[in-house]
C-alpha cells in the first residue's frame, strides 16, 4: 500500500471532516483515535471506499506516512496535545512535521514550538475556523509557527481551503511560533463581538418593536443583501425562520443562558495584557456571563424596576437605524481586534499580514462576510494604518451610521432594553475621537494617593511630575510604569 500523505489524530466530527476533506482533494489519510474503535467504525464507515487508512496505533500511523512526515493532531486543546507531542516524538525524525488544528491558547503553541524545534522537528500551531461545514468543504486555515515546516504542508492547505471568488486560497502562512493560534484566537474574539451585536438587534426588534420572529426572518434577509452581507447574519435568518414541532418560532424554546468555550476570554484578558481597549468583545464575552445567571435575572426581574418598552415612532425607520448600528458597530469590533494584532505583533516580533489576513476570514469560516474585503483594501492600501476607523472608507461609512447609532444606543437605555455591545462601540468612538479625556483628574486622583506622578500639559513628554496634595506629603514619588 502506498505511503499516506498525512496523519491526522482525533476523529471527532472535526477531524472526521478534515480527513474526508483532504482524500476528496486526491490525498491520502492516515488516521488514528485513542480509543481504537472509532478508528475502525470510521473506516468502514463515512471512509469506506476512500484513500483513509486506519491505524490502530502511534507506531502504525507514523510507519504509515511519507517523510517528511507530517501528523496533524485534532484533539482537545491543553494537556491532550502536550501528552501527544511526548509520545510522537521518539518516533519522528528530524524534519517531520507536526501540526496542532485545535483551538490552542497561543502562548502554549510559542512554547510547544520551542520545545519541539530543539529536538530537531517542526510544529505548526493552525488555526481552522467553518466549524463541521467548513472542516468537510473548505475551512479558513491561519498556520503559524515552524517556517520551514510551510513549504511542505502547503499544497494540502491551500488544496483543502476555501476559496473567494478568484479562487485565491483561505490559507496562508500567518507567522511565527503562536501567531496563527493567536490570529484564530482573534477571529473567535470578534466572532463573539458579531454574536452578540446581532442578539442585541434581534432583542430590540422583538421587546421594542414587537416584531416577530417571522418579521426578523424578512429583515434579516434582507440585510444579508447588501453591506452587512455575512454567514451569520444568513444562519439568523435561517434560525428565525425555523419552526419546532408546534409550528411555533424554535428559537423562543431555547433557554437564554450562552455557553462559551474560552477564546473569547483569551482575546479579553489578552487584550489587559496588551493595554489595548478592546471593549465590545469584552462585553460580548461579559454579556455570556450575564446570560448564565438566569435563576439569579429571573428573581431580580420581581424586585428590580424599569422602564417598561414603548416605542410610538415609525418602526421601519428605526429597523433601519438598528442595521446601521449594527454596522458601524462591527466595524469597531474590528477596528479594536486589528489593533489587538499589531500590538502583539510588536510584542512578540511576529510580522503579521494584515490585508492578508482578511483574505483567510473573506471564506470558510465563522465571520465571513463581504465587509472583510474592505479591510483588505485598506491595509494593502495603508499597511501602516494604526486603526481601521482612520481608514477612508470606514471612517465615511462610520459617519454615515452615526445619528442612526447615537438614537439606537439613546432609545434603547430609555426603554430599558440592554444593548452592551451596541453603547460600548459607541462609547470607544466617542473616547477615540476625543483629544482631552478625563484622565488628567485621575492622574491627580493617582498622584495625591499613591504619589504616582504626572506629566504636564506645557512639558515634554516624559517629563513626571509630583504634587504635595496636602502639604503633609512630602516630596518623595513612586516610580512610574505604564501597562
Amino acid at each position: 500500500m502506498p505511503k499516506a500523505d498525512l496523519g491526522l489524530i482525533g476523529l471527532a466530527v472535526m477531524g472526521e471532516n478534515l480527513a474526508i476533506n483532504m482524500e476528496s482533494k486526491g490525498f491520502t489519510v492516515a488516521v488514528y483515535n485513542r480509543t481504537v474503535e472509532r478508528v475502525r467504525e470510521f473506516v468502514e464507515g463515512r471512509a469506506e471506499g476512500r484513500n483513509i487508512v486506519g491505524a490502530f496505533s502511534l507506531e502504525e500511523l507514523v510507519g504509515s506516512l511519507k517523510r517528511p512526515r507530517k501528523v496533524m493532531l485534532m484533539v482537545k486543546a491543553g494537556r491532550p496535545v502536550d501528552a501527544l507531542i511526548d509520545q510522537l516524538l521518539p518516533l519522528l525524525e528530524e524534519g517531520d512535521i507536526i501540526i496542532d488544528g485545535g483551538n490552542s491558547h497561543f502562548p502554549d503553541t510559542i512554547r510547544r514550538t520551542k520545545y519541539v524545534e530543539e529536538k530537531g522537528l517542526l510544529y505548526v500551531g493552525t488555526g481552522v475556523s467553518g466549524g463541521e461545514e467548513g472542516a468537510l468543504h473548505g475551512p479558513s486555515l491561519m498556520p503559524g509557527g515552524s517556517s520551514a515546516a510551510w513549504p511542505q504542508i502547503k499544497p494540502i492547505f491551500q488544496a483543502i481551503a476555501a476559496k473567494v471568488e478568484d479562487g485565491s486560497p483561505c490559507a496562508d502562512w500567518v507567522g511565527a511560533d503562536g501567531a496563527g493560534h493567536f490570529v484564530k484566537m482573534v477571529h473567535n474574539g470578534i466572532e463573539y463581538g458579531d454574536m452578540q451585536l446581532i442578539c442585541e438587534a434581534y432583542h430590540l426588534m422583538k421587546e421594542l418593536l414587537g416584531l416577530s420572529a417571522d418579521d426578523m426572518h424578512a429583515v434579516f434577509k434582507e440585510w444579508n443583501a447588501g453591506e452587512l452581507s455575512s454567514y451569520l447574519i444568513e444562519i439568523t435568518a435561517d434560525i428565525l425562520a425555523y419552526k419546532d414541532e408546534d409550528g411555533s418560532p424554535l428559537v423562543e424554546s431555547i433557554l437564554d443562558t450562552a455557553g462559551q468555550k474560552g477564546t473569547g476570554k483569551w482575546t479579553a484578558s489578552t487584550a489587559l495584557d496588551e493595554g489595548v481597549p478592546l471593549t465590545l468583545i469584552g462585553e460580548a464575552v461579559f454579556s455570556r456571563c450575564l446570560s448564565a445567571l438566569k435563576e439569579e435575572r429571573v428573581n431580580a426581574a420581581q424586585l428590580l424596576q424599569g422602564p417598561k418598552p414603548h416605542f410610538t415612532g415609525d418602526k421601519q425607520a428605526f429597523v433601519e437605524d438598528i442595521r446601521r448600528a449594527l454596522y458601524a458597530s462591527k466595524i469597531v469590533s474590528y477596528a479594536q481586534g486589528y489593533a489587538l494584532m499589531q500590538a502583539a505583533a510588536k510584542t512578540y516580533n511576529w510580522n503579521l499580514n494584515y490585508g492578508g489576513i482578511a483574505l483567510l476570514w473573506r471564506g470558510g469560516c465563522i465571520i465571513r462576510s463581504a465587509f472583510l474585503g474592505e479591510i483588505k483594501r485598506a491595509f494593502d492600501s495603508n499597511p501602516k494604518l494604526t486603526n481601521l476607523l482612520l481608514d477612508p472608507f470606514f471612517r465615511s461609512q462610520v459617519e454615515a451610521c452615526q445619528e442612526s447609532w447615537r438614537r439606537v444606543c439613546a432609545t434603547a437605555l430609555a426603554n430599558g432594553i440592554p444593548v452592551p455591545a451596541f453603547a460600548s462601540a459607541l462609547t470607544y468612538y466617542d473616547g477615540y475621537r476625543n483629544p482631552r479625556l478625563p484622565a488628567n483628574l485621575l492622574q491627580a486622583q493617582r498622584d495625591y494617593f499613591g504619589a504616582h506622578t504626572y506629566e504636564r500639559i506645557d512639558r515634554p513628554r516624559g517629563e513626571f511630575f509630583h504634587t504635595d496634595w496636602t502639604g503633609k506629603g512630602g516630596s518623595t514619588s513612586a516610580s512610574t510604569y505604564n501597562v
